[in-house]
């Protein structure tokens, strides 16, 4: 397949992206329509359209790393002069909030993943079902998915393979494309798929879905530093939020479900003291508490409608 087709202009209308869990969101939030609210992940402003609408004294930020994202969300959120669309990572919450002088927040959305319009458009590089230059850069500059196959040692590969994919062939799939890379360069996503697909056993490959599921996820999350992104995130927006105000972040892998699970725990528990202690000396008191014990998952309804909300999982947590 010919991978050198000439770019052309991006189209915001062309955005597609099918908000998951929307209504479910919408109710966790529980918006207020004077309040202030950040959607840290805009995508085609699916949600945050939806916030903008509930609004009516109340500020909306949405931001984005993607620029085609911040071009669809800045078309659609022109309606609503209550929105500011910005592009950034959400890791930069906090610094993005004090420049436009907003001190604390009534609400904080993320929607993590890949977008359906990254996935859709085969010039971006991030599916294995389409023939396409190596990519998968969100904000589409810096480290590229083509520099971690072809750049990495054995060691950095595994790594990656094993830490965000999860990947228990990855010595095998690591080992296959070193040797590959001494003959050429691994320069597609089809490339790739199919060199992953070849290195690991026959029966693994008819078992658990598309062979290279997990290799892509391993590379799309260190090219665009998803993990720490999120570490950071969770680490300091938190005490943005005013009092009663709520922090919903839907996640689609084990690895982010986790990372959420753990922060939230952590700002529900309070006292640290070890157990046999007749009494606290921490001093340390609950920061939060849960909406939704257990995470909020699609309904039939949406699966049939979407079926890529099928991993997303919601969890929610209101300030005290």
């Amino acid at each position: 397949m010919d991978t050198e087709k000439t770019a052309q202009p991006f189209d915001p209308a062309s955005f597609e992206h099918v908000p998951v869990l929307l209504n479910e969101c919408l109710d966790g939030l529980k918006i207020d329509p004077a309040g202030t609210y950040l959607d840290g992940t805009a995508g085609g402003a699916g949600h945050s359209s939806e916030i903008a609408k509930r609004l009516t004294t109340g500020r909306l930020v949405a931001l984005d790393k993607d620029p085609d994202a911040v071009k669809a969300a800045s078309e659609r959120l022109a309606p609503y002069p209550c929105a500011v669309v910005v592009q950034s990572d959400f890791s930069q919450m906090n610094g993005v909030l004090d420049r436009l002088g907003i001190d604390g927040v009534d609400g904080i959305l993320l929607d993590l993943g890949v977008s359906s319009h990254q996935l859709d458009t085969p010039e971006r590089g991030f599916s294995y079902m389409r023939d396409a230059p190596l990519d998968m850069r969100m904000s589409q500059s810096g480290l590229s998915a083509y520099d971690v196959i072809n750049g990495y040692d054995f060691k950095e590969l595994c790594r990656v393979f094993r830490d965000y994919g999860e990947e228990k062939f990855a010595p095998m799939i690591a080992k296959h494309i070193l040797q590959t890379r001494t003959q050429r360069p691994i320069a597609t996503t089809g490339e790739l798929a199919t060199l992953i697909s070849a290195s690991i056993p026959a029966r693994a490959r008819r078992e658990g879905g598309h062979p290279a599921k997990r290799v892509f996820q391993a590379v799309r999350i260190e090219v665009n530093g998803e993990l720490s992104s999120l570490s950071v995130f969770l680490g300091e927006t938190f005490e943005r939020l005013r009092s009663g105000g709520r922090m919903a972040i839907i996640t689609f892998h084990s690895l982010e479900d986790r990372m959420v699970k753990q922060r939230y725990a952590a700002l529900c528990r309070g006292c640290t003291c070890p157990p046999d202690f007749p009494v606290c000396v921490c001093g340390n008191r609950p920061k939060g508490k849960l909406v939704n014990k257990k995470p909020i998952e699609a309904g039939e309804t949406e699966l049939a409608a979407n079926s890529r909300s099928k991993s997303a999982k919601l969890r929610i947590i209101e300030k005290l």
